[in-house]
């Protein structure tokens, strides 16, 4: 499976909402600008994001959006599925009678074996898990964070 600049850059724009989760909502022209995506491409993504209860929306002066659950709450897998579609690394899987070879197709077991990887992977790592690694890669790299 090859995500998408949709899959790609969604990730990236709730990453950066998780980094800043109990802040409030954040604008998204902000957003936009911290992970050099293009607002208007956002934009659809984060409305997708929203219809499916991930984000919330609130307008106004004041507005912007935020997570609608804690990070630790939301998998990867959630975020992926909603931009991209199902976790499978080929479409017969995707559909629930296969393919018309799906019987006689001994690939299809490789298949189910790596789509239960990835579902694995993407399954058991949180929002919380990315924004504690990007705060190590961040400290890695001398960007410190000083508390008074």
């Amino acid at each position: 499976m090859r995500l998408s600049t949709k899959g790609q850059y969604g990730l990236r724009a709730v990453v950066d909402l998780a980094d800043r989760y109990g802040q409030g909502p954040i604008p998204l022209n902000t957003v936009a600008q911290r992970e050099d995506i293009s607002e208007h491409y956002l934009e659809q993504l984060m409305s997708q994001l929203r219809k499916a209860g991930i984000v919330t929306s609130i307008r106004g002066a004041q507005g912007g959006y935020q997570l609608a659950r804690p990070p630790q709450e939301i998998t990867i897998a959630e975020i992926i599925e909603v931009l991209e579609g199902p976790i499978v690394p080929v479409d017969c899987l995707a559909n629930e009678d296969g393919c018309n070879r799906s019987t006689i197709c001994a690939a299809q077991s490789v298949w189910k074996k790596l789509a239960e990887a990835m579902n694995d992977v993407l399954g058991s790592t949180t929002l919380a898990d990315l924004v504690e690694e990007n705060q190590r890669l961040r400290n890695k790299n001398g960007d410190f964070m000083y508390y008074i």
